[in-house]
């Protein structure tokens, strides 16, 4: 069982990546934002799930182990296959994933791609009582380093945004986000995404 790799970014495609490791080039799916943020030269880290069947190998990778088990814990769920659980790991956090779950609010899994009401009931009915509750948000706000923020500040304005605007939000979610959230780039590309929403997108770029 591959459960983790560390090696140099040899392309990054729109969900995936190749990682070359020990010489040979290994493809990993992996969430979009970590697609997106990646590029080729980079050193990148991650906790991996080799899913095996009949006809293929497929691994699947994430930046954090609390991301890895919750892929592990959604594919338990009736109904998800390995895709489906990375697209809700796509554009869902760690922390909104228990926070819906504990709420028993499935609105948020049925915004994912290829999850429809009955498999997104389905979700937060067996995670109930797997997942931890989300830690209550420290008071202090320690400053994220210079280096996440301007990767993800990058990272949109690859997207379109205008500089100005990516900067500002990337700022304001850095405020709004969790601690794990701050230390992460996909985490706070995530969040900062969320916060931004699809249609503020479109006026950015104008």
């Amino acid at each position: 069982m591959i459960s983790s790799l560390r090696g140099v970014v040899l392309h990054a495609a729109v969900d995936s990546v190749v990682i070359e490791v020990g010489g040979v080039g290994l493809s990993v799916a992996v969430p979009v934002d970590v697609a997106r943020t990646a590029h080729a030269g980079q050193t990148l880290a991650l906790h991996t799930s080799l899913i095996v069947r009949e006809d293929s190998l497929s691994l699947f990778g994430f930046e954090t182990r609390e991301e890895l088990e919750l892929f592990s814990l959604l594919l338990q769920v009736t109904g998800v296959g390995p895709k489906s659980a990375l697209g809700v790991l796509s554009q869902l956090t760690a922390e909104r994933i228990a926070e819906a779950v504990h709420a028993e609010d499935d609105a948020p899994f049925r915004k994912v791609s290829g999850i429809g009401p009955k498999t997104a009931k389905l979700i937060v009915l067996q995670l109930s009582g797997k997942i931890a509750p989300v830690a209550s948000r420290s008071p202090a706000f320690s400053v994220p380093s210079s280096d996440v923020l301007t990767q993800v500040a990058q990272a949109l304005v690859g997207l379109g945004w205008q500089e100005r605007v990516a900067t500002e939000a990337v700022t304001t979610a850095a405020e709004e986000a969790t601690e794990a959230d701050r230390a992460s780039v996909s985490a706070l590309l995530r969040v900062t995404l969320a916060a931004l929403g699809p249609a503020r997108q479109g006026s950015a770029r104008g």
